[in-house]
């Protein structure tokens, strides 16, 4: 079995930073960040072989935030290479400091082009694992000269060849769960890391919170995977206020680790749902938050249809392409479909998604594509299925494996 996994956001993130003086990675603890970053090291160094290699920096080590001490002095005497700065957030005051170097590198290297721009880039990569405080600090001081790439989860394309899908779908794409030995030690590796964010990780980014209380608000939300955000009943059921539990979720969207589905709201003159839906991203740590260990109990637990939609949702949003946001749609008349993906061009792809081998769609599905082909006639309808084969259901509607609508985005 393999020991690691060929991450496809190693060429994504070497472009990036051929493009542009700094680039941050964002990404939940644990997902391959610093593995990622390790290679992309190997090959920045052997693309430049005409400067000194890369430089990494932890900054969760008292002995790099030393160096750090007086940082605009120590990162002056390396603006010749790329330097890694891993967990970032730890140190906000860096992000102007960080201004100021590029722009007096830009300078000095458009005088020695002889007053031409220049085009070296790829100054500092930026590792973190929040991503809402990240994109604040570095926002509101790099503006024009960072760029961000995510690293989610292991998907389904980046899956080993001897690994079957439904390994990935129960144990979730955190690389140490998916590469255990069995199925048992996956689901330590799950629990301890759940428990390791819960009792250390939360408090460096928010208010003091009770683990018990956080944990029993992010297993609510696995129960309810998929369903539609009431900020009031997780209010009542914790014993807090509103806005308390609406600032968890804030918390847990802003650590990567759940996500809320905007609602379609481009239909004017349609009763829509407005709330949003809410899923945990990983479905390793659903099952995990529901004491689901292996596939069998997996099958038999009433959150296995749920479980699957947010795989399936998960996986497509990792694989679009830069621009296209995703949505679902729901009307007061029943017209319901679980993704939207709405490309820069112009056109709409309709998603279903079914855990069955001969999958169908209702009238809820046909009634939305009828409401958007007003205002998107450029439109494809696919249902996703956990077979192999792509077959037409007719109306326009394509069955298809979530791996080839994947390649497809």
């Amino acid at each position: 079995m393999p020991q690691t996994i060929d991450r496809h956001a190693l060429p994504r993130l070497i472009q990036r930073l051929e493009e542009v003086p700094a680039v941050a990675l964002l990404g939940a603890r644990q997902v391959g960040k610093t593995t990622l970053t390790f290679d992309a090291m190997r090959e920045w160094a052997e693309r430049h072989p005409d400067q000194p290699g890369p430089l990494y920096l932890d900054l969760q080590s008292e002995r790099d935030r030393a160096k750090l001490a007086q940082p605009e002095l120590y990162l002056a005497d390396h603006l010749d290479r790329l330097v890694v700065l891993d967990e970032v957030h730890r140190a906000p005051g860096l992000f102007a400091v960080l201004r100021g170097l590029i722009d007096q590198a830009r300078r000095h290297w458009n005088a020695q082009a002889g007053g031409a721009k220049s085009s070296r880039t790829g100054m500092y990569l930026l590792l973190g694992s929040a991503s809402v405080d990240l994109l604040k600090q570095s926002g509101e001081t790099l503006a024009g000269r960072i760029s961000y790439l995510s690293l989610d989860p292991v998907n389904l394309l980046e899956l080993p060849a001897a690994m079957k899908v439904d390994r990935l779908w129960l144990r979730g794409g955190f690389p140490d769960s998916l590469l255990a030995p069995g199925d048992a030690q996956s689901l330590r590796w799950r629990l301890d890391f759940i428990r390791t964010y819960l009792e250390r990780d939360v408090a460096q980014f928010g208010p003091r919170i009770s683990p018990q209380v956080l944990r029993s608000y992010w297993g609510m939300l696995a129960h309810s995977q998929g369903g539609l955000l009431n900020t009031a009943n997780l209010a009542r059921s914790l014993g807090v206020d509103n806005k308390t539990a609406a600032s968890y979720l804030d918390l847990m969207e802003g650590l990567l680790l759940v996500r809320r589905l905007a609602p379609w709201h481009h239909n004017a003159g349609k009763r829509l749902t407005k709330s949003s839906k809410v899923y945990v991203r990983d479905s390793g740590l659903v099952h995990a938050l529901l004491g689901i260990g292996d596939k069998e109990t997996l099958l038999g637990h009433p959150v296995v249809g749920a479980s699957w939609e947010g795989f399936a949702i998960e996986n497509l949003i990792a694989s679009a392409s830069e621009g296209v946001q995703s949505f679902f749609y729901r009307s007061a008349g029943g017209a319901e479909v679980d993704l939207l993906m709405l490309h820069p061009s112009g056109q709409l792809w309709v998603i279903e998604i079914k855990r069955s081998l001969s999958p169908t769609v209702g009238r809820g599905f046909h009634s939305a594509c009828q409401d958007l082909a007003l205002r998107h006639p450029d439109m494809r309808k696919y249902v996703v299925y956990p077979g192999n084969e792509s077959f037409a259901l007719g109306d326009g509607v394509q069955a298809i494996a979530l791996a080839q609508l994947m390649g497809k985005i």
